[in-house]
Parts: structure tokens; C-alpha cells; sequence
């Protein structure tokens, strides 16, 4: 199944889906030469739909990095670096970003990069329908200035454009290809730092890239890149412990343990997605009850967290009540434990809301999302307090259907990333789209996002945090945990965990020394 850089495998399954419907130092390539090694085999849990970039989403990303560029550089530590722009500059309104491009690179064909691929790329990557097109809403028109300098046009400030611009909002592929139908899916061309070796790649397992020789960037360490995928990650863990597979991400605590085991096995922790359950029917339309925050309060103070967290995650994790992560200027530590277990509390606020006797809340269940232990879990602790809440199964090819096409459903339980750029995490979770499919807001955050949008995050700190206080004490969300990610090695690779991704890039590989 997909797995997106915000979401963990099954879930982004269907949140790909869904979304269709609704300057700096001069070092290019990211890092020094290091010598050329052999082939790193990269296994993967994400199944990407095409190599058109305006298809990319979330943990998909390495496979287009590996032949397409970005034209702004995100670094491990979420820091932006030239790539493919060198220089960017907002106007004082912040509707204005100019970019400065590189004027010697070309594609894979010998065809030059230049401002008018930019606009052609952007333009049909926002019309494109893609999972991750409507982050380019805001970009109003695209000004070609030379062949070396573009001009983003907004119809308002957007605070997360670099952070798009590093992103599948980025890529740059060769505008020639556009006229061939679907080709790009499966024959990619960019100007990145590796191609598709047809011969060797097996669409649907085992994806590889093989060094592109006239690369104008820094070499990475690796002559080959394979990326082969899985459904399960045993299958991973025995690769791994086996020498078969030289880099993963493990998300299962028990599979965790397991590799853990391995005195060879190297290993780097991370905490990315939150896990919990998306209200996404503040406004009462398919159950009137959440439409009050009292209910929703009362949602959240009725489950037990550290339990949960305990016996489902092995205690790989931290509890939250918040969807802002800690490296954003939003998040307040106390608010991972604004909501206490207290189910009498949750009881007395059901009283005061006029659900004395209850009320039934029905979700869709997606075993791969949901196990038996989280299923049971949730019934349990909600039925206490008298909600009965009542699981409806859902195969994948259905789910996407009766949740994002037909709400069928006022929540979900998901596993949502945290990213540091916090108008990224509020582009996500707060405006509307996918994951606010009916659009609510309040008062509150019609007055706070204004404010916050004009201005670069730090200055914006006191109002991003208000915002996040009064959604979680409007009960918003109904986040459990922030779950503990491993990133493993079979020894021979060091891995630096990414900003934004809950897979690494491309970039972030190297050989062990």
C-alpha cells in the first residue's frame, strides 16, 4: 500500500486518493563528492501510482528524487538549500517570491532548464489533479522574467511555499514529455542525479536508478539506487538481518524489537506521524452531536492514552493531545497532556452537552489502519462512558469511496504526520480539504489564520500557538500518541532521518564508515 511522507502505509492508500478530490550557500547537489560505492537496496512499504511528478506524494518522494530535482533543497534538518534555484526572495507583501535559477543544466534529452520549464511544470502540476496539486492553489500566475529568473505570482501570502517548492511541488520535469500521454509514469525525465534503468526495474517491485553520467550536480555515493517494495514488514526485518537489504523504515513496535535484536542491525529513531482520530464532522452534518466541543472534549478525556500507548506501541512513543509537532512554532508541551484520563469527567461533559444516555458513533475500519488491539481499545473505553461506537469494515477499494467521496463518516482514525513547517500542518488539518472535508471552521480561526499567514512562522509564534491551543481545547482533533519510527541499516549504510518525510531522501544515504 502507499505510504505518504505525512501518513504511514495504509492510511496514505487512501489519502492519496482522497486528495484528488478535493538564498543560500552555492553548493548545487547537496553535500560533497564521496566515493562511488556499489548499489544501495532500499526496501519500502509505498507502492507510487506513476513517476509523473505531478502525481508525488509523501514517502513516494525518494523515487522522484532520484531523477528529478527540486528547485529548492530541503536538508535533513529542514533548512533550504539551492538546488535547481539558487536564489529566492519575497517581496515585502510576501505575495512575490522570485526565483533565480541555475543556467547550465539540462535534462536528461540535452534540452535546456530554463524559467519556461518552471512555468510549465507548475502549471500543469496545479492543474494536474495530483494528491499534492492544490498546494499550489495560491500561486496566481507565473511571470517568465529571462531565462534565469521566474516570479510567483500569489493571490496570497502562503508561509509554506518554500517548504512546497522542496517538495512534489517542485519537481521539474522535461516539458517535452508532456505532449506524450502518460509516458512519464513509467519512462521519468528530469534532470536529476540518477535515471531509470528499464532493464533492471520491474514496475510494481523493484524500482532502479543507475548514476546519470553527465549529472550537474555533487555525485552521490552510489552507482545504483534499488527501491524494492513490500506488503509486510517481516519480510523487511529478514532482509535486513540478512545483509539483502541495506536500508528500511520499521513502524511496527513488534517488528522493532525484533530487528533491535540483530547486534549488526544499526538503527536511528523518529518521531513523525501521530496517531489518533481525525474529527472530521466539527459542524454536526452526519453525527449532530459532535457539532458541540463538549462532546468532543469529552471524546478525548474518555480514552486512556499511556495504556494505549503502552500495550499497542510497546511504549514506542509519546502521548499528545496536539496535531503540531515539536519542531513547529505552535507546539506547547503542556498540551500533549491537556486531555487526562477521566472518564468521569467525560460523562459529567456528555450530561452538560444533553447526551446523558449516549450516543452512537460509527467509523470505518480498515484492518491495516485499525488493528483488533486499537479496535477493541477504542470500544471499550468510549462504551464506557456511553458512546457505543460501532466499526464499519471497509476493504480498500471501497474506502476511498464512503469516506472522502461520499463522507459517509464524521472520523477516522489515522496516522498523520507532524511536519516542522507549521502552514504545511495547517494546510493539512485546519483549512479545508481532505482532511476538513466539510469545511468547518470557527471564529477563532478566522481571526488567527490572517495574522498567521503574512508572516514567517517565528513572528507569527504567539498567534500559531493560540491557534493550537484553542484547537485543542476545542477538542479539534482527537490525537492519541506521537509514534516512535526506526530507521535500520544492515550495517553498511548511515542514515539521517528527513524534515517533512517519514522516509529519508534520497540524499540522506552513506556509506558506513
Amino acid at each position: 500500500m502507499n505510504k505518504s511522507a505525512r501518513v504511514v502505509p495504509a492510511t496514505a492508500a487512501l489519502l492519496v486518493a482522497a486528495s484528488l478530490l478535493a538564498g543560500c550557500a552555492d553548493d548545487p547537489g547537496g553535500g560533497a563528492a564521496a566515493p562511488a560505492s556499489a548499489t544501495l537496496n532500499v526496501a519500502t512499504m509505498t507502492l507510487p501510482q506513476s513517476l509523473d511528478p505531478k502525481d508525488a506524494n509523501g514517502s513516494a518522494m525518494p523515487f522522484f528524487q532520484a531523477v528529478y530535482d527540486t528547485l529548492i533543497k530541503r536538508e535533513p534538518d529542514g533548512t533550504y538549500s539551492p538546488m535547481l534555484a539558487t536564489e529566492w526572495k519575497y517581496d515585502d507583501k510576501r505575495t512575490e517570491l522570485s526565483l533565480t535559477l541555475r543556467g547550465d543544466v539540462k535534462f536528461d534529452d540535452g534540452t535546456p532548464f530554463d524559467a519556461e520549464a518552471v512555468k510549465a511544470n507548475m502549471e500543469r502540476f496545479r492543474e494536474g489533479g495530483g494528491g499534492q496539486a492544490k498546494t499550489l492553489d495560491d500561486v496566481k500566475s507565473i511571470k517568465v522574467v529571462d531565462p534565469t529568473h521566474v516570479t510567483l505570482v500569489l493571490s496570497r501570502p502562503n508561509p509554506a511555499l518554500l517548504y512546497y517548492l522542496s517538495d512534489a511541488a517542485g519537481l521539474m520535469a522535461n516539458p517535452k514529455d508532456f505532449a506524450k500521454g502518460e509516458a512519464l509514469k513509467t519512462k521519468p525525465g528530469g534532470t536529476g542525479p540518477y535515471e531509470l534503468d528499464p532493464g533492471q526495474t520491474v514496475i510494481g517491485t523493484k524500482w532502479v536508478f543507475k548514476r546519470a553520467a553527465s549529472y550537474w550536480g555533487a555525485r552521490l555515493p552510489y552507482d545504483t539506487i534499488a527501491i524494492s517494495y513490500f506488503d509486510n514488514e517481516t519480510a523487511i526485518v529478514n532482509g535486513i538481518k540478512t545483509g539483502q537489504l541495506n536500508a528500511a523504515l520499521i513502524q511496527d513496535a513488534d517488528q522493532q524489537i525484533s530487528v533491535e535484536s540483530d547486534p549488526k542491525v544499526k538503527t536511528v529513531k523518529q518521531e513523525f506521524d501521530f496517531q489518533g482520530v481525525f474529527l472530521f464532522d466539527r459542524a454536526g452534518v452526519v453525527t449532530p452531536e459532535l457539532r458541540d466541543p463538549r462532546v468532543r472534549q469529552a471524546l478525548n478525556h474518555a480514552i486512556d492514552r499511556q495504556t494505549m500507548l503502552a500495550k499497542i506501541r510497546q511504549g514506542r512513543g509519546v502521548v499528545t493531545s496536539q496535531v503540531f509537532g515539536p519542531a513547529t512554532a505552535a507546539y506547547k508541551p503542556e498540551l500533549d497532556t491537556y486531555y487526562t484520563f477521566d472518564q468521569a469527567k467525560a460523562r459529567a461533559l456528555l450530561k452538560e452537552a444533553g447526551h446523558e444516555s449516549g450516543f452512537t458513533l460509527k467509523l470505518p475500519r480498515i484492518p491495516a489502519i485499525v488493528s483488533d488491539a486499537l479496535a477493541a481499545s477504542l470500544q471499550s473505553d468510549l462504551g464506557a462512558v456511553g458512546v457505543k461506537l460501532v466499526w464499519d469494515n471497509l476493504d480498500p477499494g471501497s474506502a476511498v469511496q464512503r469516506i472522502f467521496r461520499d463522507r459517509a463518516y464524521s472520523a477516522m482514525v489515522m496516522n498523520m504526520g507532524q511536519p516542522s513547517a507549521d502552514w504545511v500542518a495547517i494546510g493539512e488539518a485546519v483549512l479545508p480539504g481532505a482532511f476538513n472535508m466539510f469545511g468547518y471552521t470557527d471564529d477563532t480561526v478566522k481571526k488567527l489564520l490572517p495574522a498567521i499567514q503574512g508572516r514567517p512562522a517565528q513572528e507569527a509564534a504567539a498567534d500559531l500557538e493560540a491557534l493550537n491551543e484553542h484547537l485543542v481545547r476545542e477538542g479539534w482533533f482527537m490525537p492519541f500518541y506521537r509514534m516512535t519510527y526506526l530507521h535500520v541499516s544492515d550495517g553498511s549504510v548511515t542514515i539521517k532521518p528527513q524534515d517533512g518525510m517519514a522516509v529519508p531522501a534520497i540524499y540522506n544515504y552513506a556509506p558506513a564508515r
